[in-house]
C-alpha cells in the first residue's frame, strides 16, 4: 500500500441551514463551484480524548488555541483499509492539520501505545507526543456523516463542504464496526463548511448575503459531548456507560 501524509494550513467557518436554504445556495452556486470527483461520501471518525473530556470541555470554551486527535475513514474500512491518523489545531482562526495514512490494524495499534508503522516518521512522532501529553488519552466517540465536496471553477483553492446525516455513539468505538447511532442534527440541517487559503471570493460573499446565511460556531463533536451532557448521559467527571 502506498502512504501518504498530508499537511493543512486555512481558514474554516462553518454555517449551519435547513433544506430549503440549502436547495436555494446550490442553485446559486452553479457556476462557481463544482461537486469533486467523490461525489457524496461517508466520513467516519474516532474521536479521542482522556476520560474527564479534556479535549472537547476545552475546545468549547472556544480557547485561543485548541486542538483535537482523530482517527479517520471514508467510508467503513476492513483492518487492511486505508485510514488516516490526524491532529488538527486551531489557532487565532487558523486551521493547521497534521495528519498520516496507515491501514486501520496499524492505526489501532499506533494509538492504543503500539509502534510507529513509519509512514511518515516525523508526523507520526509529533502524533505519538500529544498521546503522551495527554493523562489516559482513549477513543472516546464514533461519529460519522455524509459529505457533498465543491470546489471553485475558477480556484480550486475554494472548498465548500456540506454534511448530513451527522451521527454519534460513545459505545463500540470502532470503524468498522460501520456507521450507525444517535443523529446529532434536526432532519433536513446541514452544516456547510468553507474553506480557503486566503480571503473569500467576493461572488461567495454576495451568495452569502442574498441568502442571509451567516457565520456560525460549531464542532460536531463538540455538541454530540453538549447534548450527552444535557441528557444527563456525561458527569463532571466521564462517561457514564450505564
Amino acid at each position: 500500500m502506498g502512504t501518504m501524509s498530508e499537511t493543512f494550513e486555512r481558514t474554516e467557518q462553518k454555517y449551519i441551514m435547513d433544506a430549503g436554504t440549502y436547495m436555494k445556495l446550490r442553485k446559486l452556486l452553479d457556476g462557481h463551484a463544482q461537486v469533486d470527483q467523490y461525489g457524496l461520501s461517508t466520513i467516519c471518525n474516532i474521536y479521542f480524548d482522556t476520560p474527564d473530556h479534556k479535549l472537547v470541555r476545552l475546545s468549547n470554551e472556544k480557547p485561543f488555541y485548541k486542538e483535537k486527535l482523530r482517527m479517520r475513514s471514508y467510508g467503513t474500512p476492513d483492518e487492511n483499509s486505508k485510514v488516516f491518523v490526524e491532529l488538527k489545531k486551531k489557532f487565532a482562526g487558523v486551521v493547521y492539520k497534521r495528519r498520516v495514512e496507515m491501514t486501520l490494524a496499524q492505526a489501532e495499534s499506533f494509538t492504543s501505545g503500539g509502534e510507529m508503522p513509519m509512514n511518515d516518521p516525523q508526523i507520526e512522532r509529533e502524533l505519538a507526543y500529544c498521546f503522551k501529553l495527554y493523562d489516559k488519552l482513549q477513543p472516546m466517540l464514533y461519529l460519522s456523516y455524509d459529505r457533498v465536496a465543491m470546489y471553485g471553477t475558477e480556484d480550486p483553492n475554494v472548498r465548500i463542504t456540506f454534511d448530513s446525516n451527522v451521527i454519534y455513539r460513545d459505545k463500540v468505538l470502532d470503524l468498522s464496526r460501520g456507521p450507525w447511532g444517535k443523529k446529532l442534527l434536526e432532519k433536513g440541517e446541514r452544516i456547510m463548511e468553507i474553506k480557503i487559503a486566503g480571503a473569500m471570493p467576493m461572488w461567495l460573499v454576495k451568495i452569502l448575503d442574498e441568502l442571509k446565511i451567516y457565520p456560525a460556531s460549531f464542532s460536531k463533536y463538540g455538541a454530540a459531548y453538549l447534548k450527552e451532557f444535557a441528557e444527563g448521559n456525561i458527569r463532571k467527571e466521564g462517561v457514564d456507560c450505564a
